[in-house]
């Protein structure tokens, strides 16, 4: 994929938060059912980055479970949805980090983990070779022996997602599994989404050289709307 290509569907997915974020924010306040499955894996203290992290809610779910045994550091591209993450992890923590960073476009911050999570995110990184150095930088920043988890957002598995689906532009390329969707609540506006199959889901947990300990789908109506690879440097 192009890079003016990539430049621009990036641009449409910041458009796209800055329009939602009120409505994302309302409509995403409970935890994934799927984190669930985390659990018997981490043990306190864990010092966690959460890349794509929105309103900070899996930073809640850390919170709720391990109390103020979580050192946590979010990033997202929103001012609007690090505000809501800071309003909502104010109570539960007593020291977190919330940082505005266009992963795409900038650098992580330095730093090593114990935990490193992208959750509703992967679908959102245009191109697959980016998709793939995106999984080898999340994969930097974990410590031996600790955990690095991601989930693919199954949209076209939906049909209620795949009516969603608008015409692509004809001055962008584009790669197979690449659409775009409308959105429906409050206000009108579309975004770029990337439909991970399992071919490249293999992938993408191949290219961080990890171990991977578990693979399964959970959350939405049909309890597979994502599919989640838990990895272990």
């Amino acid at each position: 994929m192009d890079s003016f290509t990539i430049s621009q569907l990036n641009a449409l997915n910041l458009a796209f938060y800055r329009t939602t974020a009120p409505y994302f924010n309302d409509t995403r306040q409970t935890a994934w059912v799927g984190w669930q499955r985390l659990l018997p894996y981490l043990e306190p203290p864990i010092h966690v980055l959460d890349v794509g992290c929105g309103n900070g809610r899996f930073g809640v779910f850390l919170a709720n479970h391990f109390s103020s045994e979580i050192r946590y550091h979010g990033i997202d591209s929103d001012t609007t949805l690090l505000h809501y993450a800071d309003e909502n992890l104010r109570q539960l923590l007593p020291s977190y980090t919330l940082t505005e960073l266009d992963i795409i476009e900038k650098p992580f911050p330095s730093g090593k983990y114990n935990l490193v999570v992208a959750f509703g995110l992967l679908h959102h990184i245009p191109s697959r070779q980016n998709r793939l150095m995106f999984m080898q930088r999340l994969a930097e920043k974990v410590i031996e022996g600790g955990f690095l988890v991601f989930a693919c957002w199954r949209f076209m598995d939906v049909e209620n997602f795949r009516k969603r689906i608008v015409a692509w532009p004809e001055h962008l390329a584009r790669e197979e599994g690449d659409y775009l969707l409308d959105w429906r609540h409050g206000q009108s506006a579309i975004r770029y989404c990337h439909y991970v199959d399992d071919t490249e889901h293999a992938a993408l947990v191949q290219a961080t050289g990890f171990t991977e300990v578990e693979r399964y789908k959970a959350d939405g109506r049909n309890n597979a709307l994502n599919q989640y690879s838990i990895l272990r440097h």
